[in-house]
């Protein structure tokens, strides 16, 4: 995944993936990783997890089994959606957490996790400031998609929901 926090004032967390959605026609290849996911909280199966950029977003489609999962980061505005095949849109993310000690990133609440150390080994080299020393953060979403709260290790037992 492109970037997962940015520091602007406060700390910003980002992180996306993505569904059945087709690769644009203007689709730059960044990574396919080979790694392992759940569902639903369900056992960690293998996966595999294409990273693409496609104008102001980065789009990670993961692949389970024969099922696949879409999730997008935008730069301008910076918003995380996931892809809704049902509905053939994209949908903004409430939440996405991250546990840098388990390579783990998990987007609205165990919904989907993916492990990537790629993604969180950027995060850190992007942000040593904001990520030194942590471990878990999570950030809330509001409905259009923007950073509501972000929390950090002990922190994040303060929130409910």
């Amino acid at each position: 995944m492109k970037r997962m926090l940015m520091a602007a004032g406060g700390l910003a967390a980002l992180i996306t993936l993505t569904a059945t959605v087709p690769m644009g026609a203007h689709a730059e290849a960044l990574y396919t990783l080979e790694s392992s996911c759940s569902l639903e909280e369900g056992a960690p199966q293998p996966c595999v997890i294409e990273a693409s950029e496609e104008k102001n977003a980065t789009v990670y489609r993961h692949r389970i089994g024969n099922q696949i999962e879409t999730i997008r980061i935008t730069d301008v505005p910076v918003r995380m959606s996931r892809w809704d095949a049902d509905s053939n849109s994209w949908m903004m993310l409430d939440s996405v957490g991250a546990r840098f000690s388990t390579n783990t990133i998990c987007f609205n609440g165990l919904r989907l996790c993916v492990v990537n150390a790629n993604y969180l080994n950027s995060v850190r080299e992007e942000e040593p400031e904001a990520t030194a020393g942590r471990d878990l953060i999570r950030v809330k979403f509001d409905r259009d998609g923007r950073v509501l709260l972000t929390c950090y290790d002990e922190g994040c037992k303060e929130l409910k929901g």
